[in-house]
């Protein structure tokens, strides 16, 4: 009896598992899932510059076709204004830019990197900074699909600042915003990273609980009484 119950049971187990293990790493988040990623610390620059604010998806997605906005999220809408807009420091729509929502301070004054499109890089191109762009910009894709459609990176600009200590921000396919050849352990290679481990976690356990099975199946048979012989 207690044979059958374990063959039945194991047999079951080891049914069951590896659905669970293809579970486990199909629940991943992090994999394949595109997200906005930005700068991880603030960009600095002294007046007059040109800086870059990284932003970039992971996994890369092609966005050509699709609408990229850059803002200021601390600006408030001109209470005159009864559609309660906000313009825009940099707005790309319909494969190309529109100027009639762009804020007056930034007319001539950004870019973005058109042939990177294709390859999820959204970062941001400002000439000529001034104080006046001190502040918070944000990154947006309203049709990504995707939980995370921003970013939000912060542009600091001192005139005190030392101009030989700047980290020059990277341009695309650098270390903040990788091309589509650059081979660095980004977010989302470490996502895939912990998806092997929970793969091979997995396996493992899988491993461990057959062998404690096995294990307990043939102590419990050891220690089974002998059938009486038939006299």
């Amino acid at each position: 009896m207690f044979y059958g119950n374990f063959q039945e049971s194991f047999s079951t187990f080891l049914l069951l598992t590896p659905i669970l293990c293809f579970a486990v790493v199909a629940g991943n988040p992090l994999e394949g899932v595109p997200r906005v990623i930005g700068s991880t610390g603030p960009v600095r620059a002294v007046p007059g510059e040109d800086v870059i604010l990284p932003c970039h998806l992971e996994p890369v997605v092609d966005v050509e076709g699709l609408t990229v906005e850059w803002s200021k999220p601390d600006l408030k809408p001109d209470p005159s204004d009864p559609l309660n807009r906000v313009e825009y420091v940099h707005l790309y729509r319909d494969r190309k830019e529109l100027v009639d929502m762009k804020m007056a301070l930034y007319f001539g004054r950004t870019d973005i990197f058109s042939s990177e499109l294709k390859h999820g890089n959204i970062s941001l191109k400002i000439m000529n900074v001034t104080e006046d762009d001190n502040g918070r910009f944000k990154c947006y894709i309203p049709k990504l699909q995707s939980k995370v459609k921003f970013a939000v990176i912060q542009l600091i600009v001192d005139p005190n600042h030392d101009k030989t200590s700047i980290t020059q921000t990277p341009p695309p396919g650098g270390s903040q915003t990788p091309g589509p050849d650059d081979q660095t352990l980004g977010k989302g290679g470490r996502s895939r990273v912990a998806t092997l481990v929970s793969f091979l976690m997995c396996a493992l356990a899988v491993l461990g609980l057959s062998m404690t099975l096995l294990i307990t199946h043939l102590c419990h048979k050891q220690n089974e009484p002998e059938p009486a012989g038939i006299t």
